[in-house]
């Protein structure tokens, strides 16, 4: 959760809800029981009115309920709602009167100054320990009464208030826990919607970097990502002149070289004439080696502008035509029989001119080993919509082993044959600036080294057709 926006947005989300709703719910029960609890105010000092209209005289003259109330629960011991009647202040030797639920309890009201006919509420003991509401209220008693005054009191058990909150707190909580999954599931829609412009900014990088789309643009962003499309697009403004910058310099080095080996290579055929053969020979060995290097160089400005640039497609097809063709002119080449099995229709995200630096470096390495024969081929990927082109000769390979010497930088397994070892080096170079590989095996059906090379392709292969 810690490397996702989404999850962390989400999650704080839900807490802030789950809170919210707990409290609200805590609150609600809350209120409800005060609610409860006026309702049995009000009912006991309904109980009030009824026990002092009932109240009379004995024919003793003592004072006695004539009418007590209908209540049923006042005859049942211990039933939670209770009464209470005492003379204010008590006449001597005169007992005081109680509901039968108190059984032999005697309430005990707190000291309290009450004016005829108010009504007090409180919080008293009753009976087992239990916490009682009781209402309370005075009253001055008709001369027919005798006068005086006296003091009632109605109460009821607090564990019925209590009870009836957790009933209440039950009847809520499935309403709570369904409106907790209605907003959590609202705010999982409003993180996704409003992180959406994000994976459009992603989206839109990926289409850069993969050279579909050359800058990001203000289209479908909202007005607060607005501003960081618009950095990025300058930040790839600032880095495609600095990579112009870069390629230019690498082409004014490579121009500055060539005549100054050009004049090398003069100076070694001299030599040669002169019969300083091995002089000569070191001479062009270095002299080559130099221009591997400036073609490395000039190959991974390529790559790099490759990298920065607009969207560039090429066929290999007419490409390896190309390469072979140029190739044939050539002693060794003319010696070779070439073949060239890659459908017409088959298109590369390449620019045209790195796929032919790419091919001819690998057929050149090819026609200085092959015996007779050399193959390049090409063929759609059937998962993954890539392209893999191959060069393959019926020359002695390499084995598995040696591979990664053979692809690292002036890698040579033989140093007999002519070159610098540069040049798979530079084909493996430009195949990672356009999101491709290289890699090196056995050639099934030639027995010699298998070059391949795997680069990205957004059309499909319509057709097949071949070279011979």
């Amino acid at each position: 959760m810690r490397g996702s926006l989404r999850l962390r947005l989400l999650a704080a989300g839900a807490a802030s809800i789950l809170l919210a709703l707990a409290l609200a719910g805590f609150g609600l029960v809350l209120l409800f029981e005060r609610h409860v609890e006026r309702r049995m105010a009000l009912e006991l000092e309904a109980h009030l009115r009824q026990l002092i209209d009932g109240l009379g005289r004995a024919p003793d003259g003592s004072l006695d309920l004539l009418r007590p109330p209908a209540e049923p629960r006042f005859l049942e011991p211990l039933s939670g709602l209770y009464w209470q009647i005492r003379e204010e202040p008590p006449a001597e030797g005169g007992a005081v009167l109680r509901s039968r639920s108190l059984w032999d309890t005697i309430l005990r009201l707190p000291p309290d100054l009450l004016r005829d006919g108010e009504v007090h509420q409180h919080s008293i003991p009753g009976p087992g320990g239990a916490s009682l509401l009781a209402v309370e209220r005075h009253v001055t008693l008709p001369a027919s009464l005798g006068g005086g005054g006296v003091r009632a009191v109605a109460a009821v058990d607090r564990a019925e208030l209590h009870a009836a909150g957790r009933a209440f707190a039950l009847d809520l909580a499935p309403s709570l826990a369904l409106l907790a999954a209605i907003l959590i599931a609202a705010a999982w829609v409003q993180v996704t919607v409003g992180l959406r412009p994000l994976g459009l900014l992603r989206h839109r990088l990926a289409a850069v970097r993969a050279g579909r789309e050359v800058r990001l643009g203000a289209a479908g962003f909202p007005d607060e990502v607005r501003p960081l499309a618009a950095e990025l697009d300058h930040l790839l403004d600032a880095q495609g002149k600095a990579l112009e910058r870069a390629r230019a310099r690498a082409a004014d080095l490579a121009h500055g070289l060539k005549t100054p080996l050009t004049i090398l290579a003069a100076d070694a055929a001299q030599l040669r004439e002169r019969g300083e053969g091995e002089l000569a020979e070191e001479i062009e060995t270095v002299t080559e080696v130099m221009r591997r290097h400036v073609e490395r160089e000039l190959a991974r400005a390529r790559a790099a502008q490759a990298g920065g640039g607009a969207a560039r497609q090429a066929a290999p097809a007419p490409v390896a035509q190309r390469v072979v063709d140029v190739l044939r002119r050539v002693p060794r080449g003319q010696d070779l029989a070439w073949d060239i099995d890659i459908p017409a229709e088959l298109i590369v995200d390449a620019d045209a001119q790195d796929l032919a630096e790419m091919l001819g470096n690998l057929a050149e390495n090819a026609m200085k080993w092959a015996r007779g024969r050399v193959r390049l081929a090409g063929r759609r990927e059937a998962a993954g919509g890539a392209v893999l082109l191959s060069v393959e000769d019926d020359g002695p390979g390499i084995p598995e082993t040696e591979a990664a010497t053979a692809l690292a930088r002036g890698g040579r397994l033989d140093a007999t044959k002519p070159g610098a070892g540069l040049g798979l080096a530079i084909v493996g170079d430009l195949a990672e600036a356009y999101g491709g590989s290289l890699g090196l095996g056995r050639s099934a059906e030639l027995g010699g080294l298998r070059a391949e090379i795997r680069l990205p392709c957004r059309d499909g292969l319509s057709g097949s057709a071949s070279a011979r």
